[in-house]
């Protein structure tokens, strides 16, 4: 947040709330939507008094990161969908971005699930994924029937399944890459 109850944040806050989002996000990756907040505000440098100035409570917290993410993927695809590239490699590239972001958010986006900003950020992902998906429709590089929530439930089911294969087996770093093409050989036109 770039203000403080309507004032603009000095830059030692705005330091400190960056370094906050910054650790909640490792922690949340490495051990889910019960990481330690005295642990987050530990290992930014602050006291737990400074975290909860910056984020009332842990779903507030969650919930920036979590937003973070989402705008994140969608600087992505609005980068991607200016480059020069061809319109399919522009939503792939995407679909990867957001398979290597989906583990890093899959424990706290469960936790968030009820929440208002779940139904935000899925808007926005729709949003996002559909610059990309008309892009490649047009170009006649994707099929027609090919709607956003079927891009964004294929790509999350991936990232899931990718996670899970990973886990039992470490050495297949290449797991993603595999189903990602697999996917996308299905999402292609037959003339593609």
């Amino acid at each position: 947040m770039g203000t403080v109850q309507g004032r603009p944040m000095r830059a030692d806050a705005r330091r400190n709330y960056e370094r906050l989002l910054g650790e909640a996000a490792v922690a949340f990756a490495e051990r889910g939507a019960d990481a330690s907040l005295e642990e987050i505000a530990r290992r930014a440098g602050v006291g737990i008094g400074t975290l909860y100035r910056h984020f009332p409570d842990r779903f507030a917290l969650m919930g920036e990161v979590f937003q973070t993410r989402v705008d994140e993927l969608d600087a992505a695809a609005r980068a991607l969908a200016a480059e020069a590239g061809t319109p399919m490699g522009a939503l792939a590239a995407w679909m990867r971005r957001y398979v290597d972001v989906s583990s890093t958010i899959r424990g706290i986006a469960a936790t968030l699930m009820d929440e208002g900003l779940m139904v935000n950020c899925k808007e926005q992902l729709r949003e996002t994924v559909e610059l990309l998906a008309s892009r490649a429709r047009r170009s006649g590089e994707l099929r027609a029937d090919v709607a956003p929530d079927d891009l964004l439930r294929l790509t999350s089911a991936i990232a899931y399944a990718a996670e899970k294969a990973s886990a039992k087996n470490p050495e297949d770093t290449e797991i993603a890459d595999r189903l990602l093409g697999l996917a996308l050989d299905g999402l292609r036109t037959r003339n593609a």
